[in-house]
């Protein structure tokens, strides 16, 4: 059995996420830092024994998720593919409730953030990209860049220090969220960071969509459609 967790340790590695010090294969999902940082805990693993050790794994920052088996499909017996499959189905159903609490407790954040901010018209990062402020807010010196899906919802916030170094809400929901600039929806623009998405509607006074991430734009260009 230690052999066949030391893979699994192993493919948590080859997905470039640092895989936690100690795997437990008792089927429950367990939570561990996934860049290696004390207090991270995005990472998650399940790992099943008993038989066949089979497992999945992932990292709520990079909204990823891996399954895992000890033995290929095709060297499975009839029986041992079917319990198999049956483990997957459980480990998605407990994965999907686990992400779902988890983006219900960023929402609760992200809300509060954004209350307690306040609105502003100058910081330091917008100074260096030359553009002006479009209905984002400003705590504790970082620039607040609301993230709401197509509903109007906010699912995470966008925070960009003074030096320019940005990251997301922790546990919130990325894909399919973005952030609009202007009222002139004739033609629309989606780009993916605030500073090009400010340039574009100065430049053009056009309406512009802001995706954040690169891998996130074809998920917004269908919500905006």
């Amino acid at each position: 059995m230690n052999n066949a967790i030391e893979k699994f340790r192993q493919a948590i590695a080859n997905s470039g996420i640092t895989p936690p010090d100690e795997i437990e294969p008792d089927g429950r999902v367990h939570r561990f830092s996934s860049n290696g940082k004390h207090g991270d805990d995005a990472g998650w693993y399940v790992l099943h024994g008993g038989g066949i050790l089979a497992g999945a794994f992932g990292c709520f920052r990079q909204t990823t998720s891996n399954t895992w088996c000890e033995k290929a499909n095709h060297d499975m017996t009839q029986a041992e593919r079917d319990k198999h499959k049956k483990r997957m189905v459980e480990m998605k159903e407990q994965q999907n409730i686990d992400s779902q609490k988890r983006h219900e407790q960023a929402r609760r954040e992200v809300a509060e953030k954004w209350q307690r901010a306040r609105a502003v018209t100058s910081h330091p990062y917008l100074t260096k990209k030359g553009v002006q402020s479009y209905d984002v807010r400003c705590l504790d010196a970082n620039l607040l860049i609301p993230m709401r899906d197509k509903h109007g919802v906010l699912q995470s916030i966008q925070n960009i220090a003074p030096d320019g170094g940005r990251k997301f809400h922790y546990g919130g929901i990325v894909k399919g969220c973005y952030f609009t600039i202007g009222k002139e929806f004739t033609s629309i623009v989606i780009c993916e960071g605030y500073a090009t998405g400010a340039s574009i509607h100065e430049a053009t006074g056009l309406a512009v969509v802001v995706a954040f991430t690169a891998g996130n734009l074809s998920a917004v260009a269908v919500e905006i459609r």
